[in-house]
């Protein structure tokens, strides 16, 4: 059953603004160790960072509820498996919202798609338990 459905887009050459603005405390403040590390090794620097940002932004929305706050930008974590494939991790309130919607037994699942075509990076995401 799916419980949530969420997508974003985000402008690359806004992002590129805000990394050559605030230098390393925006990457900092809204990404974790692991998305830094990712992005910052690759050859398109802000289309990376944009497309977690986005990813973020489409998970939180998936996540919402009629009474939900908002969430840390760390609670929500893009990583990629070795094929390329990116996977949404949650953390904290993240976790906890999706953990508190399911019975003992179930399982759930966050599915993530991430594209990018400059000037835009934009992701989807949807929740489901299993």
């Amino acid at each position: 059953m799916i419980i949530g459905v969420g997508t974003d887009i985000c402008d690359i050459r806004r992002i590129d603004e805000l990394l050559n603005k605030y230098g390393e405390r925006f990457p900092h403040k809204v990404f974790t160790e692991g998305e830094r590390k990712r992005s910052e090794h690759s050859s398109t620097r802000a289309s990376s960072y944009a497309k977690r940002f986005a990813a973020k932004e489409a998970a939180a929305k998936a996540l919402a509820g009629t009474h939900t706050g908002a969430l840390s930008w760390h609670d929500v974590e893009v990583i990629n498996h070795p094929s390329g494939k990116p996977e949404i991790i949650l953390h904290g309130a993240a976790l906890n919202r999706v953990t508190s919607q399911i019975e003992p037994g179930q399982k759930w699942k966050i599915h993530l798609s991430l594209t990018d075509d400059f000037p835009y990076a934009q992701a989807f995401v949807v929740v489901e338990i299993l």
